[in-house]
């Protein structure tokens, strides 16, 4: 008895390598060759749009070809997800069509056993987006700003610019230091900075006005001040107590330089003037607890660090919403059919999930709920699915 039992597992575990194989074989083929459609659609029309800018300020068509392909792993970091259901609605498709799935299902391949098959691949393909994700795009979008800062001579932050703030005990009392920056230079230099100082009670003690600056480590200060602001042609506004009464004048004074000693680390002043889809979820994190440790408003980073490490899931979800589109009769439609089924279900997942961060931001729902509310509801769908047509059908 003990050697038929034994023959009959090492059978059923060569059959499932087998049928792991020919799954996973399909599968990650038909990822993949959606994936590449997809991206060089997205280069081409990245590439028209980068020519526009050819001649200006010497820039060139290597150039603009460098700066689109420095695009690329931000591009296959969205589309992950679609390729993967698509590909797999493909795959899983044609295998029906075939009947090639109809006799891996005779032959004991059973819903439970198809589910997890391709959630283990879903595992593997979050992986791959997730360090996508975390370490090539973040690593490509700094590498294409810092080549579109070479090639403009700087990058313009807007009107608004970038505020940063930081509590600080003085002898004076508590100060709460407002900064504002509008540009970063091409040798990395902040540019047109403003420095607003407000003691507890919210009243202006002074106004710090330069031209540009570089913040670097000091060594040797204490924990409070361990970085330096470096700053050139500063002009300084003080109001001194009795100013706004007359009694005291105000002060004016202008430096060709300045050292002014600050608690904001270099990590926190690049994340303020970076690009949000730059950071990694390590960057978001730290930058939302410093904007709650001085009470501003972080919802918009806590919303992104939350999809950064969710996103990658959506994976998974793809895998089993595709999975029902095995179960389908041939007749209920050929691949083509299925396959603009599932493009409709990608760009709907796509859709809901910018919907839903937008009304996250608006109505101030809870970041982790908004960023899994569209995941969440399209995995409940495709077990839904998946479930009557196994019972019914």
């Amino acid at each position: 008895m003990v050697a038929p039992l034994a023959h009959r597992l090492d059978w059923e575990g060569h059959c499932m390598k087998t049928v792991r194989r020919l799954l996973y074989r399909d599968v990650v083929w038909s990822v993949v060759f959606v994936a590449l459609a997809f991206l060089s659609l997205f280069f081409f029309i990245d590439f028209l749009d980068a020519l526009e800018k050819v001649g200006r300020r010497g820039q060139s068509v290597w150039l603009a070809a460098l700066y689109t392909l420095l695009e690329v792993p931000g591009r296959l970091y969205e589309l992950m997800p679609i390729a993967v259901l698509i590909g797999t609605i493909y795959a899983m498709a044609r295998l029906a069509q075939s009947s090639e799935f109809t006799i891996l299902r005779t032959g004991g391949l059973g819903p439970g056993r198809a589910l997890s098959l391709l959630l283990n691949l879903g595992l593997v393909m979050s992986a791959f987006t997730f360090v996508t994700g975390e370490y090539v795009t973040p690593w490509a979008e700094q590498s294409a700003n810092s080549l579109r800062t070479r090639l403009e001579g700087g990058s313009d932050l807007g009107q608004i610019g970038a505020w940063l703030r930081e509590h600080r005990q003085t002898p004076q009392g508590v100060r709460v230091f407002t900064l504002n920056v509008r540009g970063v230079q091409a040798d990395g230099k902040l540019q047109d900075i403003h420095i607003f100082e407000h003691d507890a009670q919210g009243l202006l003690h002074s106004r710090l006005e330069a031209a540009s600056g570089r913040l670097v480590p000091t060594p040797g200060e204490a924990a409070d001040h361990a970085h330096t602001w470096q700053l050139r042609d500063v002009r300084v506004t003080r109001w001194p107590l009795g100013a706004a009464t007359g009694e005291a004048p105000l002060r004016n004074e202008h430096h060709a330089e300045l050292a002014w000693p600050t608690t904001l680390s270099a990590n926190v002043v690049e994340a303020a003037v970076s690009s949000i889809d730059s950071m990694s979820t390590l960057d978001l994190w730290r930058y939302s607890r410093h904007l709650n440790r001085q009470e501003q408003t972080a919802q918009r980073y806590e919303l992104q660090f939350w999809r950064r490490v969710l996103y990658p899931f959506a994976c998974i979800v793809m895998m089993a919403l595709a999975l029902p589109f095995a179960y389908l009769h041939a007749r209920a439609g050929g691949v083509s059919l299925k396959v603009f089924g599932g493009i409709m279900l990608g760009i709907s997942f796509v859709l809901l999930n910018n919907v839903a961060g937008h009304l996250g931001l608006l109505n101030n729902w809870t970041p982790w709920l908004a960023a899994s509310a569209p995941s969440a509801l399209y995995l409940g769908l495709s077990l839904a699915a998946f479930g009557w047509l196994v019972r019914y059908r």
